[in-house]
C-alpha cells in the first residue's frame, strides 16, 4: 500500500458494465443470467453483449441474420436499440457521480472520470458507495478505478471488471505494487487506453508487447519515434498526470443527422420526407446546443453492395446567413436533392451535414436576414414537444405525417422507453 495515511487528489473511472444490456435488464429481470445482445439500427450488428453472449463466442459488429438461426438453441435474446432508454439512464447515472465529486468529465455514455480526494481507504470507500449508489438508484452495475492518473485509472477499472474478488472497485494506491507489476507484464500492450491495433503492431515491432513494457520505455525517446500522446501515455503509466480533465465540452465543428433505411426509398417524394425530417431533427439538435449552421450538405446514396444500381448524389447549399430555422433548413434540404435522385433507384441511406457552426447570437443579425420562426424559438419548441410527446408527435410540412414512415429506422425487438414515455412505463402488479 502506498502511503497509507496521506490525503491526495486521485481519478476515479466510473464505468457501466455492458451499459446497453445493463440498462435492459435494469427493466427486465427476466434477461439476468441469459445471452442477451444489442443491436444496432435497423438491428443490423452486434454493438452490446452480456458476459453470457460472449461465452458463447459472439463478438461485436457480428451480423444478427448470421446468429438469429442457432438462437433458439443457445438461448440467445436480442433486443434492438433503445435509445431514448440508455440516454436517459446514462444522464441519471452522471447525475449520481456529480454528488460524490466537484469536477466529473463525461467521456461517453457508459463512462466519467471523477476528481476525488482522500486517503487511499477513503478513496477506496467512496468508489464503493458511488458503485452502491448507482445500483440502488438506477439497477446498473459499474466499476469503479483510482489512480493518480487517467491513464491509470482506466487500467485498474479494467482490473476491477476482471476480478471478482475486488467486488468492482479497485485502487491504484492499495494495489499491491508487485500485483499490479504481474498483472502489466501479462496485459498486451493494446490493453492501454489509447494504444489501438495498429499502433500496437508498430510497437511489438520494437520488442514491446505488454504494458509493462511500454511503462519501461523513455518517454522522450518515445515521443520522437511516435508522438507526444504517446510522451504522455508512458509518463501517465509511470504516475506522472498529464491529460488533464476536460470540464468543458468543445463546440462542435459539425452537425450529422444520417440514417440507413429500414426499406429502401425509390422515389423523389419519399427523399422528400426524408429530408424534411432529418433537416428538422437537425435543426432541433442546433438549437438544444445554441448553434447555428452556414453550411448544409445534404445526400443520399444505394447500397454499397447493390451491383445493379449505383448512385450517391450529394449537394452543399450556402445559407444567406448563419441560423438554425427549421423552416429555412427544411426548404433547403428537400430541395437541395432535386433533379439528382435517380427514380426507381433503391435508395438504402441519406442525411444532413451541418458544417461553419458558430454559437448562436455570436454577431448580430441584420434584419434582412433575420427571421420570425429563429425570434420565436421555433427549433427549441419542436424539440420540447418530441421530448415530452415523442419524435413523432409533431413537425412541419411533409415531416408531420400522422404515421410513421415505412422507411423509418428498423427496431422489431424494442424494449419500452420505461423512464421517457408515460404510455411505457413499467406496471407492477401485486400477487
Amino acid at each position: 500500500m502506498r502511503n497509507p495515511q496521506s490525503r491526495v487528489e486521485r481519478t476515479a473511472l466510473i464505468d457501466v458494465n455492458s451499459f446497453y444490456v445493463s440498462a435492459e435488464r435494469s427493466f427486465d429481470p427476466s434477461l439476468e443470467n441469459k445471452p442477451v445482445v444489442v443491436l444496432s439500427n435497423n438491428d443490423g450488428c452486434v454493438v452490446a453483449r452480456s458476459n453470457e453472449a460472449k461465452a458463447l463466442g459472439i463478438e461485436n459488429g457480428d451480423p444478427w441474420f448470421k446468429l438469429v438461426g442457432d438462437a433458439k438453441r443457445t438461448g440467445l435474446i436480442h433486443r434492438s436499440s433503445n435509445y431514448e432508454l440508455y440516454g436517459d439512464m446514462s444522464s441519471r447515472v452522471m447525475e449520481i457521480i456529480g454528488r460524490y465529486a466537484a469536477v466529473t468529465e463525461i467521456y461517453s455514455i457508459d463512462e466519467a472520470f471523477a476528481l476525488l480526494r482522500g486517503t487511499p481507504e477513503e478513496l477506496v470507500k467512496t468508489g464503493v458507495e458511488i458503485k452502491a449508489a448507482i445500483a440502488r438508484n438506477t439497477g446498473l452495475p459499474v466499476c469503479v478505478g483510482i489512480a493518480p492518473t487517467k491513464t491509470l485509472a482506466k487500467f485498474v477499472n479494467r482490473v476491477a471488471k476482471q476480478n471478482p474478488a475486488l467486488q468492482g472497485v479497485c485502487s491504484w494506491d492499495t494495489l499491491p505494487a508487485a500485483h499490479a507489476e504481474a498483472i502489466m507484464s501479462k496485459v498486451p500492450v493494446t490493453g492501454i487506453w489509447g494504444i489501438a491495433g495498429r499502433l500496437g503492431k508498430k510497437l511489438n515491432a520494437l520488442g514491446i508487447f505488454t504494458i509493462a513494457d511500454l511503462k519501461a520505455t523513455d518517454p522522450v525517446v518515445m515521443r520522437k519515434k511516435f508522438s507526444v500522446l504517446m510522451q504522455r501515455t508512458i509518463m501517465e503509466l509511470n504516475g506522472i498526470p498529464c491529460i488533464p480533465m476536460e470540464t468543458e465540452i468543445a463546440t462542435k465543428q459539425q452537425l450529422i443527422f444520417s440514417r440507413s433505411f429500414s426499406k429502401p426509398v425509390t422515389t423523389a417524394a419519399r427523399m422528400h420526407e426524408v429530408m424534411a425530417i432529418y433537416a428538422q431533427q437537425a435543426a432541433i439538435r442546433l438549437a438544444k446546443d445554441h448553434q447555428q449552421a452556414k453550411l448544409m450538405t445534404c445526400f443520399a446514396g444505394t447500397s454499397h453492395f447493390n451491383e445493379k444500381a449505383a448512385s450517391f448524389p450529394s449537394v452543399t447549399v450556402k445559407m444567406a446567413a448563419p441560423t438554425a430555422d427549421p423552416v429555412l433548413l427544411t426548404k433547403a434540404a428537400t430541395g437541395a436533392l432535386e433533379g439528382l435522385l435517380v427514380d426507381g433507384v433503391p435508395y438504402a441511406r441519406a442525411g444532413v451535414m451541418l458544417t461553419e457552426l458558430s454559437p448562436a447570437g455570436a454577431a448580430p443579425q441584420l434584419p434582412v436576414f433575420a427571421t420570425a420562426h429563429e425570434e420565436k424559438h421555433i427549433g427549441a419548441l419542436l424539440g420540447d414537444i418530441m421530448d415530452r410527446f415523442g419524435t413523432g408527435a409533431i413537425g412541419l410540412g411533409r415531416a408531420g405525417m400522422v404515421e410513421a414512415p415505412d422507411w423509418g429506422m428498423k427496431r422489431q425487438a424494442l424494449s419500452p422507453r420505461y423512464t421517457t414515455e408515460w404510455d411505457e412505463l413499467l406496471v407492477v402488479k401485486a400477487a
